[in-house]
């Protein structure tokens, strides 16, 4: 990233040495292998238990909505079905398309043919999700999601006057989250320097607006008309408030996760020859859970979760619970931070850097020092099944 001004704050990572590097890396790749080596049918239940719930949840929702023009069909036919858009986009889409459940050999719920209810066609997520973030993650001017090149969210990033308008079009970001992302995937600065081709470009368009048609055809067209003339528009209005929810609550979700005050960015010089054990610690360091409850952790796709998840995007997103405490006693060993906060807290933070960082200067806020146990609230238990 041209300009840019480097705060100095102390990196753990710049901390460890080479041999406990290693070992670090050793012990998280025994938790991912100690893992998979026991997936089976109670995790094959749970994915498919899942999915059962959205269908059933998304026809309940129809179905009330077809008395939408009375207004207590339409409060509770708009929250069932918003609920299921939720589940659908972040703890199944999400999730397989992260090939978590690939393991089960299930043609029906596999990366390679799964396609969900979002404008990003799963081609261009997948390579700007999968492989460019989880790969690059919070490597200033490679990560192309922080801050998804319309956001200033770190003091590291050179500030520009346009940066100036961020506190209103981040909340334009938070309705239209699908679509932003959808934009973002496409890689215009990739587009402008020739790296993509043409031909993958207008493929990629053509499926967006496929896209766009079907969520028009079938939400604003479709079931509209299903509840008759007099049901017609309040339909149409209960499903677009179906998707806006959907969408702010991916959009606090994902912010939470990544650009809270505990997370760290690094420059490319300081993750020049990383090893495994390094890539580690950069994905620990970059991430931060979202404290709550068992149903708060489903419905967020387990990405309250957010520190395991990127140490383990295959792991099936069931499983992050379980080994939360190891990766804290991994933590504890080597005196490095597991960020974590309450929804509330982390949500309010990362929007006080979004407006403070849209004015110039700036600097890193204070980050938490070597976790704990005696860092710990109470709290509920995690849910194994739906």
């Amino acid at each position: 990233m041209d300009n840019v001004t480097e705060h100095a704050t102390e990196n753990p990572l710049e901390r460890l040495s080479n041999e406990q590097l290693e070992q670090i890396g050793l012990e998280f790749d025994a938790i991912h292998d100690e893992v998979f080596a026991d997936l089976g049918e109670r995790d094959a239940r749970y994915i498919r238990s899942v999915v059962a719930l959205h269908r059933q949840l998304a026809l309940l929702g129809r179905a009330i909505l077809l008395g939408s023009r009375y207004r207590p069909a339409w409060v509770l036919g708009t929250g069932v079905l918003s609920i299921a858009k939720i589940l659908e986009n972040m703890e199944i889409g999400h999730n397989v398309m992260h090939g978590q459940w690939d393991w089960m050999e299930d043609p029906n719920i596999n990366s390679t043919t799964w396609d969900w209810d979002t404008a990003s066609t799963p081609e261009a997520w997948k390579h700007s999700h999968n492989f460019v973030h989880h790969t690059f993650t919070n490597i200033r001017g490679l990560d192309r999601d922080l801050g998804y090149e319309i956001m200033r969210i770190d003091p590291n990033q050179s500030w520009h006057p346009v940066y100036l308008a961020q506190p209103v079009y981040n909340l334009v970001l938070a309705a239209f989250f699908e679509w932003g992302v959808a934009l973002h995937d496409l890689d215009f600065e990739a587009i402008r320097k020739g790296e993509k081709s043409l031909v993958r470009v207008r493929r990629e368009l053509r499926g967006m607006a496929g896209k766009a048609w079907r969520q028009v055809l079938k939400d604003y067209l479709a079931f509209p008309a299903l509840s008759g003339k007099r049901g017609f528009k309040s339909t149409l209005t209960a499903n677009f408030t179906a998707n806006m929810i959907r969408n702010v609550w991916a959009y606090a979700i994902i912010f939470c996760g990544h650009f809270p005050d505990q997370t760290y960015t690094f420059s490319p010089e300081q993750v020049a020859d990383e090893t495994r054990g390094g890539w580690y610690v950069r994905q620990l360091l970059g991430a931060a859970n979202i404290e709550g409850s068992p149903i708060f952790h489903v419905l967020s796709g387990n990405l309250g979760y957010q520190v395991e998840h990127h140490l383990f995007p295959d792991m099936p997103s069931s499983r992050y619970a379980e080994i939360a405490p190891k990766v804290k006693d991994v933590c504890e060993r080597y005196g490095l931070p597991y960020n974590t906060g309450p929804f509330g807290s982390q949500l309010a933070g990362v929007q006080r850097t979004i407006l403070r960082l849209a004015f110039p200067g700036g600097a890193p806020r204070p980050k938490p020092g070597a976790y704990s146990p005696e860092q710990e609230r109470p709290r509920a238990r995690p849910a194994v099944a739906v």
